[in-house]
């Protein structure tokens, strides 16, 4: 079997391992500390589940194979600045925004951005982490420790957030998924909801932007692109160069998994239209106690990843799949009555989408 090696051991690593047997292909996950470094065979893969890293030996030594698919790409996407960059230079819709620079005054960039500005680090700060508001209500002016470090996007009033995820292979050629909707809650996404009728006609769209931004890095593998819809407008918020948690769906509703697909590609194997199969919710655990009763809900699947539980921390996700809404929704009101209450709003939310 052929070795991809994944620079990064969390979930995702997890689960593009469990995707590669039956393509005949071997992958070890690597957490970025370890001291011990591997063989790496010629003919080996290097691909990543995280696009930015510490300095280690272990990363210098998988950032020097000359199989390291996509490196001279991940620089520009890990940091807002030269992602935000890229987005302009291609004129794909993303927020308006500036560069916080060591003199830059929360007065100037209200007159740029308007009154309610959101400061992200330029590097790090995920799932509603490394983010600032600055309010002109309140005279705030810029933390110093945000000088020099960080981005300003202007507020955007969006209606929804939708992500897409898509794949490019080595000869230029393309593949999407769904446009997905996502539920997020302090910035941790909570739930997602694919497919979609009411949003296929972005679906074009959507297609454009993220085909745009992968061939003009020469990517290869699976991309994921955030984005908020404004009316019939997508603007991207951000990019990640890696399978996504908005693709878990795929797991159980694609003949192609999102980490089957990316395998594919950074493998040179084929890579196809995915088929997807009936109506699909994800539901992410976050903060809690594994519950074997999950695994017996119909029309589900159960994934646990074996953290240690702390409060507002990825543990694991539940698929549901099925072709009928009727089963979903069965499925939704039984593992409804076996999670915390604070998730309530989040099968609200979910029933209001499917019907």
């Amino acid at each position: 079997m052929q070795t991809v090696w994944v620079l990064g051991a969390g979930q995702l690593g997890a689960m593009l391992q469990q995707a590669a047997y039956p393509l005949a292909l071997r992958v070890e996950p690597l957490d970025p500390d370890v001291t011990a470094l591997p063989s790496i065979g010629d003919n080996d893969i290097v691909t990543v589940e995280r696009e930015q890293w510490p300095e280690t030996a272990l990363t210098r030594h998988l950032s020097e194979h000359p199989n390291f698919v996509n490196a001279d790409v991940f620089w520009r996407i890990a940091d807002r600045f030269h992602q935000k960059s890229l987005l302009d230079s291609l004129d794909v819709a993303t927020a308006p925004w500036r560069a916080v620079e060591q003199d830059t005054s929360a007065d100037e960039l209200h007159q740029a951005l308007g009154k309610d500005v959101l400061l992200k680090r330029r590097t790090g700060g995920y799932d509603g982490k490394g983010q600032y508001w600055l309010h002109s209500d309140n005279a705030d002016d810029v933390p110093a420790a945000w000088q020099g470090t960080a981005i300003a996007e202007q507020k955007i009033p969006f209606m929804e957030e939708l992500s897409l995820v898509g794949a490019r292979d080595s000869n230029g050629k393309h593949v999407f998924y769904p446009l997905t909707l996502n539920l997020h809650s302090n910035g941790i996404l909570m739930a997602s909801v694919a497919p979609l009728s009411r949003v296929d006609h972005l679906q074009g769209q959507a297609q454009a932007m993220l085909g745009k931004i992968m061939d003009a890095m020469n990517y290869v593998g699976v991309m994921a692109m955030e984005c908020f819809r404004v009316g019939d407008e997508l603007i991207v918020n951000e990019l990640a160069p890696r399978v996504h948690n908005s693709g878990h769906w795929t797991q159980a509703g694609a003949c192609v998994s999102q980490f089957e697909m990316h395998l594919r590609a950074v493998a040179k194997l084929p890579i196809k239209a995915p088929e997807v199969r009936g109506h699909s919710v994800m539901i992410n655990l976050i903060g809690i106690e594994r519950d074997t009763r999950w695994m017996a809900i119909p029309s589900t699947q159960c994934y646990w990843y074996g953290k240690d539980v702390r409060p507002g921390r990825k543990l694991g996700h539940i698929n549901i799949n099925h072709p009928q809404l009727s089963a979903v929704s069965t499925a939704l009101e039984a593992l409804k009555q076996q999670l915390p209450e604070n998730y309530g709003p989040v099968f609200d939310w979910v029933e209001s989408q499917l019907t």
